[in-house]
Formats: structure tokens, C-alpha cells, sequence
């Protein structure tokens, strides 16, 4: 297919992260949509196929993810707000372990120069990250490579822990009447409104974060009172599944079995300290392990986020964490790139 044709890639990607996504459901996995068409883009991917998720498809995903975070905040979320302190502190405490101990491993184990490894190593804000790797503090592809499989490994493992360990229910469940099409039609454009202010503001993840401060801020103060519609979810894990699996695109077979194992390493790192920190935590608030676990993930607010719908956690409770995690790495980053930069020379 020719690089120019935009829109047919685009189409073919989002084929691709369909099927994916219905071989999932018809397997009974948690969350198929998602997992699904992830695992089936990135492979194909890899094998070739030219996978492309432009901007305005993208940046639609994100605003119905926002969307659907926001109208699924309970009204009981500011009763519960008094427990987040506790796991807002063992957010902090579970970034600085999986800093120093997977940039270390990369170093060390796997070789990798102090500056990609610690790059590498950080669980999230990528965009920001790359743009640190691309100032002449790393590798940039190897960061995106490492820090790409360490997204895709999670995307696939939290629904499958959710169902081994019975986490939550295998499908979320709401009793609220979905929203009539004049209310939703305003709930979207005001959204879509908040997506571009808050991206205008250079907030991370504008989009996600703008239309959820919108929907759950009209939520909260009675403006609507309804789900969002169950068809418009299931088009962002679609979008979000192709988004994901694209990111392999340009990755040669070779170029990725030498990236595996560091990828795959950073992960399971990172899961562990998460799962220790996750269920410490659990025994002191009362809250779901999973719950907990989603809000700590190292994983992107988009793809946590849209987990955490669909296996029906609080929204409010994830997003929060994610938007901390945000603003601890926002300094952090910079910090300790430099120093690792400076400790190489």
C-alpha cells in the first residue's frame, strides 16, 4: 500500500484492531476490545502492515475516554477522596523504586547507557521522555521501543490478572440509563471544548484530562445524570487498541527481539514493585487490590484509563493518580536525565 494513502491505512488499522478486539470477546477475555485489537495491530505491525492512527482519530479516542471516565465518577467519589493521601504516598514511593531499580537493571543486566536505561525506565509521560531523548540525553527509538513494549505488556496483562485473580467482575456493569442524544450531543461538545483548553494549556494528555474535568464537573453538580452510550465506549478501545499496536510500526523483527528483553524486563520490574506497593496499600484503605493497582500502573492514563472502564473501577480514583504521576515525572525527568547524563561523562 503507498505511504501517501492515509486513509486507507488508517481504515486497514482500525479493521485489524477490530477483528483483534471481537477474537477477544469470543475468547471471554476482560476488556477484548482493547487487548484484542492491540495484540493483533502490533503484530501485524511488525510484520509489515502499514499501521497509521492520525491525530484527529486519535485525539476522538481520547475525548470519548475522557468522556466516559468522567460520567462514570460516582457521587460518592468526594465522600472517598479523604483515602487518597495514603495512596497518593505510595504513588511517590513506588515511582522512585521503579526508577532506580529498573534504570539500574538496563545499566547494568542489559547494557544499556545510564541515560537510555533511566529514560527508559520511567512509567509514562512518553512524549516528554522523548523529548528528553531527543535533546541528546538517550536513544531516542530504544526508549520508545522499551518504553512501547512496557504499554503493550500492560494493556495485556491487567485483564488477565483480573480474571485469574478474580479481581472484579469480567464485565462492568452499570445500572444508569444511558444519556439522551440531546444531552449527549452537548456533553460532547463541551468536552471536545475542554480537551482543546486544557491542550491549549500544555496539560499532559489535554484531550483525556479536558473532557473529563468537564463531564465529571457537570456530573457532580447535577448538569446530566446518565452513562455514556455503550457503542461509543466500545469505538474508543477500538481507536485505542490500533493506537497502541501502530506503535510497532517501523519496528524491523530483528530490531524488536533485541529490544524484548529489556522491554520485558522494565515491565516485570515495574509490575512487581506496583503489585508490593498495590497491596500494602490495600491493607490500610479500603479499596479494590485492582483498583489500587490501575491507579499505580505504570502504564498511560488513555490505556489505564480505558481498563479501569472496563473493568468498572473508579474512575476518578485512576485518573487522579495518573495526573499525580504526571507531575511528580514532569520534574523528575528532567532531573534525573541530567544526572545520569552527567555521571556518564
Amino acid at each position: 500500500m503507498p505511504k501517501g494513502s492515509s486513509a486507507l491505512r488508517t481504515v486497514l488499522t482500525l479493521a485489524l484492531s477490530l477483528a483483534g478486539g471481537l477474537l477477544a470477546l469470543a475468547a471471554h477475555l476482560p476488556a477484548g476490545l482493547l487487548v484484542g485489537g492491540a495484540f493483533l495491530v502490533s503484530v501485524a505491525a511488525v510484520a509489515g502492515a502499514p499501521a497509521l492512527v492520525p491525530g484527529p482519530v486519535r485525539n476522538t479516542a481520547f475525548v470519548l475516554i475522557g468522556m466516559t471516565l468522567g460520567t462514570n465518577v460516582g457521587h460518592d467519589t468526594l465522600s472517598l477522596i479523604g483515602q487518597w493521601p495514603v495512596t497518593l504516598i505510595g504513588l511517590v514511593v513506588e515511582l522512585g523504586l521503579i526508577i532506580a531499580v529498573t534504570g539500574l537493571m538496563l545499566n547494568r543486566v542489559f547494557g544499556i547507557d545510564r541515560s537510555t536505561a533511566y529514560l527508559s525506565a520511567f512509567p509514562g509521560h512518553l512524549s516528554f521522555v522523548l523529548g528528553v531523548a531527543a535533546a541528546g540525553y538517550g536513544d531516542p527509538r530504544q526508549v520508545v521501543l522499551i518504553q512501547t513494549i512496557r504499554v503493550m505488556m500492560l494493556t495485556l496483562l491487567v485483564p488477565l490478572v483480573a480474571r485469574v485473580m478474580s479481581m472484579h467482575d469480567l464485565v462492568a456493569t452499570s445500572n444508569t440509563a444511558p444519556l439522551e442524544l440531546v444531552p449527549l450531543i452537548g456533553l460532547i461538545a463541551a468536552c471536545v471544548a475542554g480537551g482543546f483548553a486544557f491542550t491549549a494549556l500544555r496539560v499532559p494528555a489535554g484531550f483525556v484530562l479536558g473532557s473529563m474535568a468537564v463531564a465529571t464537573i457537570g456530573k457532580l453538580v447535577g448538569l446530566y445524570d446518565g452513562a455514556m452510550p455503550w457503542q461509543l465506549s466500545s469505538v474508543s478501545y477500538i481507536i485505542m487498541g490500533a493506537l497502541i499496536g501502530s506503535r510497532f510500526a517501523g519496528v524491523r523483527p530483528q530490531e524488536l527481539r533485541r529490544g524484548a528483553l529489556g522491554g520485558l524486563a522494565a515491565t516485570l520490574s515495574a509490575v512487581l514493585i506496583v503489585t508490593g506497593v498495590a497491596a500494602t496499600l490495600a491493607l490500610l484503605v479500603d479499596m479494590p487490590f485492582g483498583q489500587i493497582w490501575l491507579g499505580l500502573a505504570p502504564g498511560g492514563l488513555e490505556a489505564m484509563g480505558a481498563l479501569g472502564i472496563a473493568l468498572g473501577y473508579d474512575t476518578a480514583f485512576i485518573a487522579a493518580h495518573h495526573t499525580m504521576r504526571f507531575i511528580v515525572l514532569s520534574f523528575a525527568i528532567p532531573l534525573i536525565a541530567r544526572l545520569a547524563q552527567e555521571d556518564r561523562g
